[in-house]
């Protein structure tokens, strides 16, 4: 390369940089994808989400000149192209998995592939009829919403709750790695962080979305609402005899049906369950099981208010 001999600041030339950066890729083979052949492409996953969120609201994103006489037409090739982008995706993600099991790549992963994309495709219309009871969900618990088509058009709890709905198909059809990435990239985009592994009821609404996390055994009935920054949790990792943490495990909370937890609640624990119709009050933390119809709240703090005739030296206490 041109100037590659010139030395840097520092006494190092770009081909010493070079090599040793190359040398880096040698010694420890993580965080690099070289003489591999097969991993999944996220733009075009994200293409994909794209696909599935026009098909499942049809003229709120996407195309918007849309008529009775044209929509046959517009969502067949809006299923065409997303069931072949899906084939493509899940096929690399099937193969990526063997190559990274032995390094090679045994069996055929195309076929299966198709057949997953296919079997995908055919549970839209189940899809879009729990979506369709999630956007009511919020209008009901958002006073503030004018209408359905704002909830579609700008609630981030709303498109974060479609793509965890599409990644976990995905991950009960034993697909691997594309559902993180799905939900990974509408954690990126709302705020909200729910693994596709979570199994999350009818009528679920998420209001605000920021800082909202559900883990991978979470278990949430129908009819809940979760206000920002909640976090259904793990209390702790257990590990085997050496050390390895142990993964097939519940490790989060259930939170049964109609249940609500305001702003920065904290569930934490496999075998913490909050009961149906039970109320968690905001910043409340929790790690043992509370009965049906139940109502927590933290005790409210003391507070130190300053006015006009408050003495020159009066010093507020801020610790907590």
């Amino acid at each position: 390369m041109s100037g590659s001999g010139s030395p840097e600041r520092g006494g190092s030339t770009l081909d010493d940089v070079v090599n040793a950066v190359v040398a880096s890729y040698r010694v420890d083979p993580r965080g690099q994808y070289i003489n591999r052949r097969h991993r999944p492409s996220r733009d075009e996953i994200i293409e994909c989400i794209e696909l599935f969120l026009q098909v499942f609201f049809p003229g709120y994103f996407g195309r918007q000149d849309l008529t009775d006489e044209n929509i046959v037409y517009h969502v067949g090739g809006l299923v065409s192209a997303l069931r072949e982008k899906l084939a493509r995706q899940i096929e690399q993600c099937l193969c990526h998995a063997a190559e990274q099991d032995d390094g090679t790549v045994l069996r055929p992963c195309a076929e299966p592939a198709e057949g997953l994309a296919s079997r995908m495709v055919a549970r839209i219309p189940a899809l879009r009829a729990l979506l369709i009871e999630d956007v009511q969900a919020a209008y009901d618990g958002d006073p503030a919403a004018s209408g359905h088509d704002e909830i579609i058009l700008a609630y981030p709890g709303l498109l974060a709750v479609a793509i965890y709905r599409v990644a976990h198909e995905l991950h009960g059809m034993g697909v691997p790695l594309l559902p993180r990435i799905m939900t990974e990239w509408a954690h990126a985009r709302t705020g909200a962080d729910i693994h596709p592994g979570a199994q999350i009821g009818r009528s679920f609404f998420i209001d605000h979305a920021t800082g909202v996390v559900v883990g991978e055994t979470s278990r949430i009935g129908r009819g809940v609402k979760l206000y920002q920054g909640v976090t259904l949790g793990a209390l702790s990792h257990p590990r085997d005899e050496n050390g390895r943490v142990i993964r097939d495990t519940k490790r989060h909370p259930t939170v049964e049906d109609g249940a609500t937890l305001y702003a920065n609640a904290t569930v934490l624990g496999g075998s913490t369950v909050v009961g149906a119709e039970s109320v968690v009050g905001g910043s409340v933390f929790l790690t043992r099981s509370v009965p049906a119809g139940a109502r927590v709240a933290m005790k409210p703090p003391e507070l130190s208010v300053r006015t006009a005739s408050s003495p020159e030296d009066w010093v507020p206490d801020f610790e907590i």
